[in-house]
C-alpha cells in the first residue's frame, strides 16, 4: 500500500512540475496579480492532491485541474458585482513569471495588454484567457467555465470588443500585425 501512495505522490509531483508554469500563467491572467495567482494555483493543487487518484486517472488531468482552479476563482468572487481586482500598480503586473515559450511575454506592450485584460469583467476575462491564451476550443472553454458554448461565445466576443475599443491597445495590435507581414 505504501508503494502505491509513493507512486501516486511521484505522479502528482511530476504533474505539478510539468504544468506549474501554464497553471500559474492562467491563474495570473484570471486574477491580474502574481501573488493572488500563486495562491490560487497552490489552493487548487491542495484540493487536487487529496483527490489525485480520481484526478490522475481522468481522461485529461490538466483540464480537470483547470476546472477546479476556475471554480475556486469563481467561488471567491461570485458575490461581488463590481470588478474584484484590488487597485493595481505596475509592479503587480510586472512580477509575472514569464513562460519562455510564451510569445505574449516577449511583446513590448505586455503591460498595456495585461492592464486592459484586468479591466474586463471576470467572466469575459475567463473566456478570453481560456480561448486565446490557453488555446482551448469553445467546447473545452465551456466545460472549464461550467457554462454553455453560447455563453462562451458571448463573453469572448464582448471581451474582445472591449479590448479592441481601447485606443492604445488597438494601435498596438495594428502595429504588431504590420511587423509580422
Amino acid at each position: 500500500m505504501g508503494d502505491r501512495k509513493e507512486a501516486r505522490d511521484e505522479e502528482f509531483q511530476s504533474f505539478v512540475v510539468g504544468r506549474w508554469p501554464r497553471l500559474l500563467r492562467t491563474a495570473f491572467l484570471l486574477t491580474g496579480e502574481q501573488h493572488a495567482a500563486e495562491d490560487l494555483v497552490q489552493s487548487t493543487l491542495e484540493q487536487v492532491y487529496v483527490a489525485w487518484r480520481r484526478v490522475g486517472s481522468a481522461d485529461d488531468p490538466e483540464a480537470y485541474v483547470r476546472r477546479v482552479m476556475i471554480n475556486a476563482h469563481a467561488r471567491k468572487h461570485r458575490k461581488r458585482l463590481k470588478e474584484f481586482l484590488a487597485p493595481r500598480d505596475d509592479s503587480g503586473l510586472a512580477r509575472e513569471v514569464a513562460d519562455t515559450g510564451d510569445r505574449i511575454a516577449q511583446a513590448d506592450d505586455r503591460g498595456a495588454l495585461l492592464t486592459a485584460l484586468a479591466d474586463l469583467p471576470p467572466r469575459q476575462r475567463e473566456a478570453v484567457v481560456l480561448r486565446y491564451w490557453e488555446d482551448l476550443t469553445e467546447t473545452q472553454t465551456a466545460e472549464a467555465m461550467g457554462c454553455s458554448v453560447g455563453a462562451v461565445k458571448s463573453n469572448t466576443a464582448k471581451g474582445i470588443a472591449k479590448l479592441r475599443a481601447i485606443p492604445g491597445l488597438a494601435d498596438m495590435v495594428t502595429s504588431g500585425e504590420g511587423r509580422r507581414k
